[in-house]
C-alpha cells in the first residue's frame, strides 16, 4: 500500500501524478494526445507524452518489416523526443526549486542530496505506467497460450510492486526536500547529439559547410 500522506507541502501529491500517467496512457491509445492540465501537472503530462511517443516509435524501429528510410525517420524522431523528454525532466525539477524558493524552504546545513531528482523519478514512473499498460494488454490476449498469460501476470505482479516502491520513494524524497532534510539541485544533462555546434557529425557535415 502506497503512503501518499508522506507528501504534505509539495506542489502536487504523488497520487495525482500517478493517476495522470495511467489515465492518459489508456486515453491516448483511443484518441489524440492532449494536455488539459495546469501548473506542475501540465509539465508532468508534457514529459509523459514524450515517453509515450518514444515507446511507440521504438516499437516501429524494432519491426523487421520496416524499411531503411522509415527506420532513419524513426531514429530522428526518437532523438527529438528523447531530447524533449530530458528537457521536461529538468523543467519538473526547476518548478520544484522555484516552489521551494517561494515557500522559503532552505535546506539544512547538513542536508544530503539524492542520487536521483524528483523529475527523474517521475520520468521512471511514466515509463512504468507505459510498461504496465502494455503488459496488461498481453495478459488479456485471447490468442496467447495459458502458460504465456500466466508468465505475463507474474511479471505484472512484480511491476506493480516496483511501481509502488518507486512511488513511495518519491513521496519520501519530496517530504524530505520540503522539510529541508534533503537538498534539491537541478542537474543539467546538456545533451550534445542534437546540437549542431557540439555534435561533430553535424558541424562537420559537408551539407552544413556548403550552407
Amino acid at each position: 500500500m502506497i503512503d501518499y500522506s508522506l507528501v504534505i507541502v509539495a506542489p502536487i501529491d504523488i497520487a495525482s501524478v500517478i493517476d495522470l500517467q495511467q489515465t492518459t496512457v489508456a486515453l491516448w491509445h483511443r484518441q489524440e494526445i492532449a494536455n488539459p492540465y495546469c501548473g506542475f501537472l501540465h509539465v508532468v503530462c508534457e514529459q509523459h507524452q514524450f515517453n509515450y511517443r518514444l515507446w511507440h516509435e521504438e516499437d516501429v524501429a524494432r519491426s523487421p518489416d520496416v524499411g531503411d528510410p522509415r527506420i532513419a525517420a524513426v531514429k530522428r524522431a526518437i532523438d527529438g523526443y528523447n531530447q524533449k523528454r530530458n528537457d521536461c525532466i529538468e523543467q519538473l525539477d526547476d518548478y520544484l526549486v522555484d516552489d521551494l524558493r517561494r515557500r522559503d524552504v532552505v535546506a539544512a546545513v547538513d542536508a544530503r542530496q539524492n542520487t536521483e531528482t524528483p523529475g527523474s523519478a517521475i520520468d521512471r514512473l511514466s515509463i512504468m505506467a507505459l510498461r504496465l499498460y502494455h503488459m496488461q494488454e498481453q495478459a488479456t490476449r485471447v490468442d496467447a497460450p495459458p502458460d504465456q498469460r500466466a508468465k505475463v501476470n507474474a511479471r505484472l505482479t512484480i511491476l506493480r510492486e516496483q511501481h509502488g516502491d518507486l512511488a513511495n520513494s518519491l513521496a519520501e524524497l519530496l517530504s524530505d526536500i520540503y522539510a529541508g532534510r534533503k537538498r534539491l539541485k537541478v542537474y543539467r544533462q546538456f545533451k550534445m547529439y542534437n546540437d549542431p555546434t557540439l555534435n561533430p557529425y553535424l558541424y562537420q557535415s559537408p551539407h552544413r559547410r556548403a550552407g
